[in-house]
């Protein structure tokens, strides 16, 4: 499979926050059609700290993975993981003196290659796959896929305890459930993808938490699959739907597919085109974060209230400063 995509698009806004924790890797100065990997990360813990470990992680992830690209052109889960050991790695060495119980990061990956797109995230930063020809269609947003948040709120959404109306105005929202962060003694891991089903035309979308403050996935689906913008219009109209409204910082890539060539072989896509959805190392080894669906108990507010309480005693670290 060969994937030709058009010139990559980006934006990254401070909001109303007094620093920027926003990383894009490659920088977008430097960003050409004939990139194959593009990173989002957005960091955690306030003052100079986010910045540090976005830019570190960012960093480290795209040197190791264009460093290591296979002689047949495919990017494997284990050397994603591989990856993201050694991107660890560079935190653990960059962290300061009694910063890490503050220093961390989400993550987001999108990674082309001969045998299709490999995706990957932690946290709450979201990866899009849009497909614009399926818009409009019956009511659908053109929305392949999208990667699950890491977070508070997903996690009580998924388990039933709030609604999609409580999830919009939920108190906590800023709580993730991962995080890359150094010196962890069970390293959060990352929920790999590997998509072989893209078309020309098809969108790649990577975007930090605070564009999804204002930016909806019908909005976002209507711009991408309006006819009349280029590429440049649909991504200028997405940043002014954040401009002057969103507190945090917001920055996303935009990643149009021109041309795809070829098909990946029913081995690979048998293999890759999986979801794997893995549990951190902290979860599989008994320390689990989320609550058990057996635990519940009649009255939904105690529920409600003990899972907070629960989430609040050991994901501490994780509330992004607002």
């Amino acid at each position: 499979m060969k994937i030709t995509i058009r010139q990559p698009l980006s934006f990254s806004e401070i909001g109303r926050k007094d620093n920027q924790e926003d990383y894009l890797w490659p920088l977008p100065c430097d960003v050409k059609e004939t990139n194959q990997i593009f990173l989002l990360c957005d960091g955690v813990g306030g003052q100079e700290y986010g910045e540090v470990a976005s830019r570190v992680a960012a960093t480290a992830l795209g040197t190791y993975i264009t460093e290591h690209f296979s002689v047949d052109g495919i990017v494997t889960k284990v050397l994603f993981e591989e990856a993201l050991a050694y991107a660890y790695d560079e935190l653990d060495k960059a962290d300061v003196a009694g910063s890490q119980r503050r220093m961390g990061t989400t993550m987001t990956c999108l990674v082309l290659h001969s045998g299709g797109a490999l995706v990957a995230h932690i946290g709450d930063s979201r990866i899009y796959h849009l497909r614009p020809s399926l818009s409009n269609k019956e009511g659908l947003s053109g929305i392949i896929y999208q990667s699950a948040d890491h977070s508070l709120v997903n996690e009580l959404l998924r388990l039933g305890e709030i609604t999609e109306e409580e999830a919009a105005s939920f108190p906590r929202k800023n709580v993730i459930t991962r995080a890359m962060q150094p010196h962890q003694e069970y390293r959060d891991v990352a929920d790999v993808y590997n998509i072989t089903d893209i078309e020309s035309g098809d969108y790649f979308f990577l975007c930090s938490d605070g564009v999804l403050e204002q930016l909806t996935n019908d909005m976002l689906g209507k711009i991408l699959s309006n006819t009349n913008l280029s590429d440049e219009e649909k991504i200028k109209e997405i940043k002014n739907v954040c401009d002057g409204k969103t507190r945090d910082n917001y920055t996303c890539w935009l990643i149009p597919i021109d041309k795809v060539e070829s098909e990946v072989s029913d081995e690979m896509a048998e293999e890759e085109e999986l979801l794997v959805t893995v549990e951190s190392e902290a979860e599989s080894s008994g320390q689990s974060i989320e609550p058990k669906v057996e635990d519940k108990k009649e009255n939904r507010s105690s529920l409600l209230e003990l899972v907070l309480n629960f989430f609040e005693s050991f994901l501490n670290f994780f509330i992004k400063k607002s």
